[in-house]
């Protein structure tokens, strides 16, 4: 058995009243370690330090991706302004900091308005603050929010020729497959009719290159997988003791993607309010899935969602893409 209940006995610190957010969060973390094999939920990584441990993921010379992804912003940044139009409302979906955002508003043309959204409250309070100060023509219109549930977004000052949903940062291949999917869809319902999805996503390479990204020599983002479970015991009381931890990530070749997995070191309990789940030596929790697609199984993806290329970049040595997806053809 992997849980049983506990009511005499609670390691971890009281909670007395938890917020609707957090009662989610433990609902959420229940039936992850309930599960076989155990995971928890990727978004919950991004809290204010989660978000700010990624900012440096992404400066770490092992971590390819954001480079990539920048060089293909900044040489079709133009390119890319000019096939969205003018008086556009840019829709973010996990903003962060906006770094390959400001670059695509420095090129757009009269942007209706920006609207970042992400789950961190504070840590999106202060980028829209510098983004105010760089882009003081631009309506910042930000949404605190899991972009995965239903959304209502905030109106711009003016209508909007059209919306385009961004959604850079291959974080769609933090998805299943089916999960990937169904969010594209809902992308392309928030886009509407005239609308369009700009997205990022990474693409097969060496091995090598690969796991290197995911297990970097300074151990950044062991820190970033471990502070899940910091997080976890900062907000609904767990114990869960961080040194009985390790990061790995392995590549599994068969579904294409490295699997961040948190190890446990030896056997052992944790307690989530009167529940105990227990944990053998060398068991994993799943945190994160990091799909890597060859262009043909993207654009298989984003058809089975109703979407289709329009336009394609990559960088000069093809480790990254960026697409502009519209409405597929009925007969495509």
């Amino acid at each position: 058995m992997n849980q049983r209940t506990d009511t005499n006995t609670m390691r971890g610190p009281p909670v007395v009243e938890l917020s609707a957010e957090q009662r989610t969060m433990r609902a959420d973390v229940a039936a992850g370690l309930s599960a076989e094999p155990k995971t928890l939920p990727s978004k919950y990584l991004y809290d204010d330090a989660g978000s700010r441990l990624f900012e440096e993921i992404t400066e770490l010379e092992e971590y390819y991706l954001t480079g990539a992804e920048t060089s293909i912003m900044e040489r079709h940044g133009s390119e890319m302004a000019h096939a969205l139009g003018p008086n556009v409302l840019l829709v973010e979906f996990g903003s962060g900091s906006s770094t390959k955002t400001r670059i695509l508003l420095d090129h757009m043309e009269d942007p209706a308005g920006y609207v970042p959204i992400d789950i961190s409250g504070d840590y999106l309070a202060d980028v829209a603050k510098r983004l105010r100060l760089e882009h003081p023509g631009v309506p910042i219109l930000p949404l605190v929010a899991d972009f995965t549930a239903p959304l209502t977004l905030p109106v711009p000052p003016r209508p909007s020729a059209r919306r385009i949903v961004y959604f850079p940062g291959s974080t769609i291949g933090n998805f299943s497959v089916l999960g990937a999917a169904r969010l594209m869809k809902r992308m392309l319902a928030l886009a509407g009719g005239d609308g369009a999805v700009l997205i990022g996503f990474d693409l097969v390479k060496p091995l090598d290159r690969i796991r290197a990204a995911y297990n970097d020599s300074a151990g950044v983002t062991a820190c970033f997988n471990l502070n899940l479970l910091a997080r976890i015991n900062a907000e609904l009381g767990t114990d869960f003791d961080l040194s009985a931890f390790r990061h790995d990530a392995p590549f599994n070749t068969e579904e294409s993607r490295i699997e961040m997995h948190l190890v446990s070191r030896t056997s052992q309990e944790v307690r989530l309010s009167d529940n105990v789940f227990t944990f053998e030596a060398g068991e994993a929790i799943v945190t994160e899935y990091s799909h890597k697609y060859t262009l043909d199984a993207f654009a298989a993806l984003a058809l089975s969602a109703g979407l289709a290329a329009t336009r394609t970049w990559t960088d000069s040595d093809e480790l990254f893409c960026v697409q502009l997806l519209a409405r597929a053809e009925p007969d495509q």
